[in-house]
């Protein structure tokens, strides 16, 4: 086990355990306000290309992936009462900890996207795969208001796989090729700072 390693099952106990409270309520408040499951589970495609389950609290209406996989704006109708506030704060996010603890993902990493579009990387983009997908990297600090920015988009897939996915890659490689220990707390530190806020 790397040192960041130790430190993404160690933040990931120690988060799952002091944040079990909230994670209740957070269910309940899921459970009351929608119809449908707490946790939603999707196929990403994670480290050397292998698919897994990612973690989320469900933020949206049932089958909602079935008219689309971008949300776009903070409209969308298929985001529920409860998953408009899950999404400001980044709280839907917090499940993630079991895929970090099982060693799917990092704390920090590159955020894994689903195969539809890594079917769409070229060979040099794919090298982003031989790394642990994460909860949080520096696109997903630069892309916070990621939806806002499809809204004003005439075709918002088209806008982010030409103009928004490619970018998000370059930020990628900026954290591979600098993997340390300072980059690593500076993300963190800059996640939970921007979630606090909410901006």
């Amino acid at each position: 086990m790397d040192a960041i390693r130790f430190f993404d099952v160690l933040f990931a106990i120690v988060g799952l355990v002091i944040l079990s409270p909230f994670f209740l309520i957070i269910a309940l408040c899921i459970k009351i306000g929608s119809r449908g499951p707490i946790f939603f589970r999707q196929n990403r495609v994670g480290k050397d290309r292998k698919d897994f389950r990612l973690y989320k609290f469900r933020s949206m209406s049932i089958n909602a992936e079935n008219k689309g996989q971008l949300t776009v704006g903070g409209n969308d109708n298929r985001i529920n009462r409860v998953g408009y506030f899950l999404r400001k704060y980044k709280l839907d996010e917090l499940p993630q900890l079991i895929n970090v603890l099982i060693g799917e993902m990092s704390l920090v990493g590159p955020r894994p996207e689903v195969r539809k579009y890594v079917d769409l990387y070229s060979e040099e983009q794919l090298q982003v795969l031989k790394v642990l997908p994460g909860i949080t990297d520096y696109a997903s600090l630069e892309y916070r208001n990621e939806n806002q920015l499809l809204s004003t988009a005439i075709d918002p897939e088209r806008f982010y796989i030409n103009e928004i996915m490619p970018r998000k890659i370059e930020l990628n490689y900026r954290f591979i090729s600098n993997r340390n220990f300072k980059n690593y707390f500076s993300i963190l530190f800059l996640t939970v700072w921007t979630a606090i806020k909410g901006k």
